[in-house]
């Protein structure tokens, strides 16, 4: 399938973000700090996360409705199991959540999300002992979660979705994960348009981070995440995913989510979620190539395997 133009409401040829930030050549394959140089960490309640190498998050959904793994972790037992096996095949943090976010899913009550997340949580917190990351939207649910054990907040919503997000994460001293979405889950595939997807993610992503450290978050406890998926095209995915070096330029981390998700399925034919191994897989290599930091997946063990020899090429 021909992906659609990412121009169909606009030009994509703008080279400046209305932030500051500049759309600049791509860096050459394989840079790095200088030599002697500490490379960057984020620190967590559970311990330092070193981003000098490409970091697996596994994806842990509580959800009776998520795309891929919708089911499949209800019982504290079973997630607590999956937990464990995605640790040991390599991941570095896991992201649990309560409330699937995929095109058209409807808002869950905040006590619903709590009831469903909360067990998961310490039964995980219990099996594991990586950095845990909790997606959600609501304060109350982040806040419970912190309580519980949790150390990462992942927002969808980048602050925007609850005022008293970013305050909370200022407060706790935990990172937050700052994610760009046009619309909301119900709306955001209706028709997506922008007039220069890379640059207006930038600038929204660069906007956002600076909200975050206006209410108190430290910089370098701040990821940036372009939203794979969310309220984007096909055509506009791509682009992304080829500029990732222009999130990077704006100085935070950056965290790719893009395993199993339809535009891979789109490219492969209209492959389902179970069937898109090998195109993650690309995906993957690619977004290392491009200096992502943090990559959000379901398959660790492959993941763990494409993200070797892509860091190694780009190392060469």
């Amino acid at each position: 399938m021909a992906p659609r133009s990412t121009t169909s409401c606009g030009s994509t040829g703008a080279r400046t973000v209305a932030s500051g930030a500049r759309l600049r050549p791509r860096p050459e394959a394989g840079s790095r700090a200088p030599a002697g140089e500490a490379g960057p960490v984020l620190h967590t309640r559970s311990g330092p996360v070193p981003l000098d190498r490409v970091v697996l998050v596994g994806i842990l959904n509580a959800t009776p409705d998520s795309f891929s793994d919708g089911g499949c972790h209800l019982d504290p037992g079973a997630a607590a199991a999956t937990a464990a096996a995605m640790v040991a095949a390599g991941a570095g943090v896991l992201d649990l959540g309560a409330e699937s976010t995929r095109p058209g899913a409807t808002p869950v009550p905040l006590e619903e999300e709590r009831r469903r997340l909360l067990p998961v949580l310490a039964a995980v917190r219990m099996a594991v002992g990586v950095p845990l990351s909790v997606d959600t939207t609501k304060a109350d649910v982040a806040r419970a979660a912190l309580d519980a054990g949790a150390d990462v907040v992942n927002d969808v919503s980048a602050g925007r979705g609850d005022p008293g997000m970013l305050p909370l994460c200022a407060r706790e001293r935990v990172p937050v994960v700052l994610m760009h979405m046009q619309g909301t889950p119900v709306t955001m595939q209706r028709a997506p348009c922008y007039a220069d997807v890379v640059a207006e993610v930038a600038a929204f992503l660069a906007g956002r981070a600076a909200a975050a450290v206006e209410a108190g978050v430290a910089r370098d406890a701040i990821v940036l995440d372009p939203g794979i998926g969310f309220g984007k095209s096909v055509a506009h995915n791509l682009a992304l995913l080829a500029r990732l070096d222009v999130l990077a330029d704006l100085g935070y981390p950056v965290l790719v989510g893009a395993s199993r998700k339809g535009f891979i399925g789109e490219l492969l034919g209209g492959r389902g979620p179970g069937e898109r191994l090998f195109g993650t897989a690309a995906v993957l290599a690619l977004a290392v190539a491009r200096g992502a930091r943090l990559l959000r997946v379901h398959d660790v063990a492959a993941a763990r395997d494409v993200v070797a020899v892509a860091e190694a090429i780009a190392r060469a």
